[in-house]
């Protein structure tokens, strides 16, 4: 997993197999040690219902994400948009971004089909 923060934003990007991780209904976690017993924890799982969840303890910060959300976002892979949610509370809310590696799903899975509105001037596709 992939942690950018930056003031009040937080982007999670994750590759496919984490994303079969998550899928599979497992945690996935981003662990950085920063020396003389620190410690940075960043958990992801799905949630059921529609809103995500935070919390945050002296293990870090976990994460839930909607399964439902997150689901019709796989099947829209690969795509460079990412699922957006806000967490208020606090002096300000935070706002996180989760995607997939759009990267790692093209070579995974193919580039994404193009999408041409039909043009009026050809007619019908031949059966």
């Amino acid at each position: 997993m992939k942690v950018q923060l930056q003031g009040q934003s937080l982007r999670l990007r994750i590759g496919e197999d984490e994303l079969a991780s998550l899928l599979a209904g497992e945690r996935v976690d981003n662990v950085t040690g920063a020396g003389a017993g620190a410690v940075l924890r960043q958990g992801l799982a799905m949630v059921q219902g529609d809103a995500p969840t935070f919390a945050a303890d002296g293990d870090g910060w976990r994460f839930g994400l909607p399964e439902a959300a997150v689901r019709d976002y796989v099947a829209r892979l690969p795509c460079r948009d990412a699922l957006e949610f806000t967490f208020e509370g606090g002096d300000a809310p935070l706002a996180l971004s989760f995607e997939v590696d759009v990267r790692d799903s093209v070579r995974r899975r193919g580039a994404p089909a193009r999408r041409r509105p039909p043009d009026p001037t050809r007619g019908p596709a031949p059966l």
